[in-house]
């Protein structure tokens, strides 16, 4: 599905990324945490081609970027940032919005097919939002318009969905709900990787955790096996203890280091 190999990334005198492999199978739902500036953001861009490694391999879907039309790879990939919203068309109806997910559009100039509006309106229902299929975007909460996002990203059934701290500005209960939405849309044959910065957000629909630190990974696989202190505390820098509840991890923090 995904297979990262030896990635650098050069910024002027600055290494962002630092050797970075990564290994993503299909069905695989991988979060990747790290402080801020580690890189994580970085890695999505670089997987969805909207950024070049210094150095180092990228395959995606089968595919040796390089060697494709990055445009037809983007099709078959569900993507989801803090910049999206901002291209929307504020006054364009939320099904219509949904819809231009199909075709990997920002929005229609020409009228849309009959199919095609009715498939927005079914992934509207399946994250709870038909209701509000003819309303302008722009009247919706932000915690609705990241689910929208969610039912966007769903109209051309990708094969993996990035997630670029998507829960970014929503409170406890828009949080909670957009979490049961991507779990609910989740399916074995759908990958999925999700950037955030909070522990508690890796809710029992996430298999696997990559853990980043200045430009490298401290550990990476299965997430019991990653969220544990040692490697945390060695990615925040931070004295820190976990606690699993119902397959879902919660942090604390210690004192010393100077806090």
């Amino acid at each position: 599905m995904i297979h990262l190999q030896g990635l650098t990334f050069r910024r002027g005198e600055r290494d962002i990324l630092r050797g970075v492999d990564l290994n993503v199978k299909p069905g695989e739902h991988w979060a990747i945490l790290g402080r801020n500036g580690c890189g994580k953001s970085t890695v999505l861009e670089m997987i969805m081609g909207y950024l070049y490694p210094t150095s180092g391999k990228i395959d995606v879907l089968g595919n040796r970027y390089g060697q494709v039309d990055l445009r037809e790879i983007r099709k078959k990939i569900g993507y989801i940032s803090p910049s999206l919203i901002e291209k929307m068309t504020l006054r364009d109806p939320l099904w219509e919005i949904v819809a231009s997910g199909a075709f990997a559009y920002l929005r229609f100039y020409e009228e849309v097919e009959d199919e095609v509006r009715e498939r927005a309106y079914l992934e509207l229902e399946r994250v709870g939002l038909r209701s509000l299929a003819e309303l302008p975007f722009s009247t919706l909460s932000q915690g609705e318009r990241k689910k929208a996002l969610l039912a966007r990203t769903m109209m051309a059934s990708p094969q993996l969905i990035i997630l670029d701290e998507p829960c970014a500005g929503l409170d406890l209960f828009e949080r909670e709900k957009f979490l049961h939405s991507l779990s609910e849309l989740a399916s074995t044959n759908l990958s999925i990787l999700y950037v955030t910065h909070h522990i508690e957000e890796i809710v029992p629909l996430f298999t696997h955790v990559a853990l980043m630190s200045q430009g490298q990974l401290v550990a990476s696989g299965l997430k019991h096996d990653v969220l544990t202190p040692d490697k945390l505390q060695e990615a925040y820098d931070l004295p820190l203890e976990i606690k699993w509840k119902d397959d879902r991890p919660w942090i604390e923090v210690g004192k010393g280091h100077g806090l």
